[in-house]
């Protein structure tokens, strides 16, 4: 996309925005729908990445749609240490908004801001994504600068988070309604295994291996993620090929 064409559409009304964005997903659903409405925001805004989270029981357990490796890293990032913008928007129900990760005075996130500083990624904006009244997703937005988002951005941001619920809902819909057709399916929590797949086959390899409970088997893998610098679905992949074995404490 031209400078000049995107500067047109950044000046343009708040419904051409939502039109811009939703002509850009066109017919495609779930993760497809996702990556195009991720990849229509970078070209259409000022950011340099976006991603598009599922947030289930306060935890970010799969990335639905992104806008580049480094996108998806970043929101990866905010599953193997627990914390980050998606967790915080969801949480609080209100946007969050960080100019500058580098700033002294920035003291959020302790282990996900390092981590993703490492990655030239200098600040960040998260939109929870409503769906049938609950906060259940986020849209992570990433600049390699430091920066104030301007009001056509945050404008962009608002549209794009709006219409996240569509791709979220078709991602959802065979959970609910199977949560509506039997009230005692463990639906939602098959849904929090959507993205993260292998990372729940090492959790499971991990309890046998261990003798620990689920909780236990997850916090061991995502400590050594962390203790190793890498992303818990790094881990995830030695640990089922048998590259790597945690030893019991």
């Amino acid at each position: 996309m031209s400078h000049d064409v995107a500067t047109t559409l950044r000046s343009r009304s708040a419904v051409t925005i939502l039109e811009q964005l939703t002509a850009a997903m066109g017919s495609e659903r779930g993760t497809a729908a996702a990556d195009r409405l991720c990849t229509a925001y970078v070209e259409l805004f000022d950011v340099d990445g976006a991603a598009l989270s599922l947030i289930v029981g306060g935890t970010n357990t799969g990335t639905l749609g992104a806008r580049g490796t480094q996108a998806r890293l970043c929101d990866e990032l905010q599953f193997t240490y627990g914390e980050g913008p998606c967790l915080e928007t969801v949480a609080r129900r209100a946007p969050v908004m960080v100019v500058d990760l580098a700033d002294p005075a920035e003291l959020r996130w302790p282990a996900y801001r390092p981590a993703i500083l490492a990655h030239d990624i200098r600040s960040v904006y998260a939109m929870p994504v409503v769906v049938g009244g609950q906060y259940t997703a986020a849209l992570d937005l990433f600049r390699f600068r430091p920066g104030v988002m301007s009001a056509d951005d945050l404008a962009g941001a608002f549209a794009a988070a709006d219409l996240a619920e569509l791709p979220v809902l078709d991602l959802m819909g065979d959970y609910l309604q199977a949560g509506v057709d039997d009230p005692e399916s463990d639906a939602w929590s098959e849904l929090s295994t959507l993205s993260r797949a292998e990372v729940s086959q090492a959790t499971g390899m991990l309890i046998a291996q261990l003798g620990v409970g689920p909780a236990e088997a997850l916090v061991r893998l995502r400590a050594h993620a962390f203790a190793t610098g890498r992303t818990a679905t790094e881990v995830a992949r030695d640990i089922i090929d048998h590259r790597l074995r945690l030893e019991a404490n």
